[in-house]
């Protein structure tokens, strides 16, 4: 499945991803300029995650991308200069746990692997969200498995029961990720309308 054979690069997008959060809840943009951040983050989460992407190569695309508009104007010396401001405003803690490894168990666990991609691209829509800044993985990857389930007809309920798990993490990470879609008018099956939203989350279980 190609999804899963490229997961090394869904992780370095996803650290990126979590270095930038993480940045700004520290760093104002005004101090910070966005539009060097996220290449930078790009760069210190590939060395980080073993992938490196070399420095030179993010602003030959930065460039062909954004043409000769100024404000993406960046040389390598700029990518570099910010790495380590970035370093410094996360206090050099560059660890980040991501909801794939969990959520590739816990789909096996369940018997319901035939939710991967599906439950996969859940996950890869709730790095939109600051979910990863405030919530633990597992439960992530707990919630991306109950809606999926709950959309492809899959019964896990005495699965979920057993797992003992605080259900109302479960529903408060699910009604989230469901607003964000229903937000912005993103839908994970391309039709997920109010009806659909609506019969999921009365499906949730009470607390364990």
């Amino acid at each position: 499945m190609p999804i899963i054979l490229n997961r090394c690069y869904f992780r370095v997008i996803a650290t990126a991803i979590t270095y930038f959060r993480r940045v700004y809840t520290r760093k104002s943009m005004s101090e910070y300029d966005p539009r060097l951040v996220a290449p930078a983050c790009l760069y210190l989460a590939s060395k980080v995650e073993e992938s490196t992407v070399q420095a030179r190569l993010l602003v030959f695309y930065i460039k062909k991308m954004c043409g000769s508009d100024d404000k993406y104007r960046f040389e390598i010396k700029d990518i570099l200069e910010m790495e380590m401001k970035l370093l410094e405003a996360l206090d050099y803690y560059l660890v980040v746990y991501h909801p794939y490894r969990p959520l590739l168990h816990l789909l096996q666990d369940a018997g319901v692997t035939d939710l991967t991609q599906f439950a996969w691209g859940l996950v890869n829509d709730t790095y939109k969200m600051d979910l990863i800044l405030v919530q633990p993985p597992y439960m992530i990857a707990l919630a991306c498995i109950y809606i999926a389930s709950v959309l492809k007809d899959k019964d896990t309920t005495s699965w979920f029961e057993e797992l003992h798990v605080d259900m109302n993490i479960v529903k408060n990470i699910s009604m989230e990720i469901l607003d964000f879609y229903e937000t912005y008018k993103v839908d994970p099956q391309r039709g997920l309308s109010d009806e659909k939203i609506s019969p999921i989350m009365n499906k949730l279980p009470a607390k364990a």
